[in-house]
């Protein structure tokens, strides 16, 4: 099952439900204008996700992040925790990837370098 979110500033971000994963898939910006897309399609994600299907966020698609969407990520990540879900964020650009670490944040999301096929492993792995 995919769902697709789309704003009229041209967001797109979708939501795909596997056996083993619920992958969540933003493009573009994501910031203050564009966050709460990000925070419907983790809500969507999270009505799908448990322990044994982790939410990946890939990022391979995203252009810039700022601490709206790190916001966004933070309260799906607490929502998910007393559940055992985790959250994972896939192919995080170099503008992400040190958000997180200047943030001090990077350590509460598994990070998975490459961008995920369908079922939430790396491409090129397994």
């Amino acid at each position: 099952m995919v769902d697709h979110l789309h704003r009229e500033d041209g967001t797109h971000i979708a939501v795909e439900v596997l056996d083993h994963t619920v992958t969540v898939r933003p493009t573009g910006e994501i910031d203050f204008d564009t966050a709460a897309s990000l925070g419907l399609a983790l809500t969507e994600a999270l009505t799908h996700a448990s322990p044994v299907r982790p939410v990946v966020v890939d990022c391979s698609r995203v252009t810039f992040c700022d601490s709206s969407a790190l916001n966004t990520l933070l309260r799906a990540r607490r929502t998910a925790e007393p559940t055992g879900t985790v959250i994972r964020i896939a192919a995080p650009n170099p503008q992400l990837q040190q958000l997180l670490e200047m943030t001090g944040t990077l350590s509460l999301f598994p990070v998975d370098q490459g961008r995920t096929d369908g079922e939430g492993q790396e491409e090129g792995s397994g």
